[in-house]
């Protein structure tokens, strides 16, 4: 397994240095910094030769990660709404190629945070299931997984649980069109998180992890010996991904619904400290 984190742990917006905090995370001992793909539309080709090149020299990789804008919804009933995704996100596909991230994750299918105005299930099921079928084409093309996150009730109304997305990952029927679990999500969804580990068996692309209030692992009550065990049950050898969300204020704030610094008003050397501590007991919980 290789364990990284989200940038966004030390920030507010949804951008940010991504060549600063490549830095601190290759001193803090991860493997991967998780970024979000919607910045890489907004960098030059010069920056992205720029951001591989560090990360090369670092020793890390790039995952990339993004919630869709609800006008670029690949499941909309609107054909040019649906459009408008599958080129927004082919072009962060071309941009990752550049940067050589191999993985793209987060609610790829429907759009985030969803706002519930619309609930048609199935209408969104096949359209969302042709979408990605195509934007699966250029991920085979290019070497890219896709991660299909399955996050909880409040956030989507259609992949809540692994068997869902085991589904759908089916219909869709390409070797790149993955699953992505998160613990947090799971701790509100699953009967069980160790089993729906193993259900999704290796369909499971990439993981995220975070505590039941989405502090770092080791905060809170999630039993990560158990996760842990029936990760090297399915023989899972790739990103394991801090998704923590301890700062109040901003956008990812807003977004997540952090109402309430989480931190413990620590500074930024605590917090590293604090990331650096979960790293250690992340490893001891996963790696036997």
């Amino acid at each position: 397994m290789k364990f990284g984190t989200l940038f966004a742990y030390w920030v507010r917006e949804w951008k940010g240095d991504y060549a600063l905090f490549a830095k601190k995370a290759a001193k803090i001992g991860f493997d991967i910094l998780e970024i979000s793909a919607g910045q890489l539309l907004r960098m030059s080709g010069k920056e992205l030769d720029e951001l591989r090149s560090l990360t090369k020299d670092l020793g890390i990789s790039i995952t990339s990660n993004i919630g869709p804008a609800k006008n670029k919804d690949v499941s909309s009933k609107n054909p040019a709404i649906r459009k408008a995704g599958i080129r927004s996100l082919t072009a962060i596909m071309h941009a990752m190629d550049r940067l050589d991230s191999r993985v793209l994750a987060g609610v790829l299918y429907s759009y985030w945070p969803c706002d519930f105005r619309e609930v048609d299930k199935k209408a969104a099921w096949e359209l969302g299931i042709a979408s990605v079928r195509d934007l699966a084409e250029t991920a085979e093309s290019l070497g890219i997984d896709l991660c299909l996150e399955v996050v909880n009730r409040f956030e989507t109304y259609i992949l809540n649980t692994c068997e869902e997305a085991v589904r759908y990952c089916k219909a869709v029927g390409s070797t790149r069109a993955k699953i992505l679990l998160d613990t947090f999500h799971m701790n509100i969804e699953e009967d069980n998180i160790g089993d729906a580990i193993r259900l999704a068996g290796p369909r499971l692309g990439h993981f995220h992890v975070g505590e039941g209030n989405r502090k770092v692992p080791g905060k809170g009550h999630l039993p990560w010996n158990e996760i842990g065990k029936a990760l090297r049950d399915i023989h899972y050898e790739k990103g394991v991904v801090m998704e923590p969300f301890v700062l109040s204020g901003g956008k990812v704030g807003s977004d997540i619904k952090v109402w309430r610094d989480l931190s413990g008003n620590a500074t930024a050397e605590k917090m590293d400290k604090d990331i650096k501590a979960s790293l250690k007991f992340l490893k001891q919980a996963f790696i036997k």
